[in-house]
């Protein structure tokens, strides 16, 4: 299964921050773009991860659409995108 969910990115004292408005509290950071999306797809791979394999009824939140984000100054969007097997012995 692939996932995409919109971030807000923010360059903050040389390194950037962000968030994913849908999940609650999922936040992530690096020292340059680059390696603050390895840390979103990363923390959006957990949270996925977890809702699915975890919890006795998962629940993924709907994805907002990039127009409706209200953003402050600085700040961007960013879809990231994961892709989760669900299945067993998939990774054996």
């Amino acid at each position: 299964m692939t996932f995409i969910y919109p971030s807000v990115i923010k360059e903050e004292n040389g390194g950037f921050k962000g968030f994913f408005p849908d999940l609650d509290n999922v936040t992530f950071e690096g020292r340059d773009i680059n390696t603050a999306i390895d840390d979103a797809q990363a923390v959006l791979y957990d949270y996925i991860r977890v809702e699915l394999t975890e919890e006795d009824s998962p629940h993924l939140p709907s994805v907002s659409d990039e127009s409706e984000l209200k953003l402050s100054d600085g700040e961007f969007v960013r879809n990231i995108c994961v892709h989760f097997r669900y299945t067993e012995g998939w990774d054996e």
